[in-house]
């Protein structure tokens, strides 16, 4: 994901809450201010949040076609045999287990 320059930084300053005046009016500008500027957290969250479950998504993709490669490397390693889990084998017995 890119890095925003340095131009958004300059804008989020030039958009600070506006000094409160002693009348009522500067309180309702604030308020205003304040739930624009929780309007705008919530979108660059979820801009964020889009962003990163993208990122995982490639991830999981980018491990599951290693998987798939070395699962064929053994195979091709072993002769054409299908290389089963220890777990299917019945190798490692189970935690707990009584006997």
């Amino acid at each position: 994901m890119p890095k925003k320059s340095t131009t958004t930084r300059a804008r989020a300053v030039a958009r600070r809450a506006p000094q409160s005046g002693n009348g009522s009016g500067g309180s309702l500008t604030d308020l205003l201010w304040r739930i624009d500027r929780l309007e705008r957290q919530v979108m660059r969250l979820s801009e964020l949040v889009r962003a990163h479950a993208e990122d995982e998504d490639r991830l999981v993709r980018i491990v599951a076609e290693d998987h798939e490669v070395l699962r064929r490397e053994l195979i091709a390693k072993d002769g054409g045999k299908p290389v089963g889990s220890l777990r299917a084998k019945g190798a490692r017995p189970k935690v707990g287990a009584s006997h």
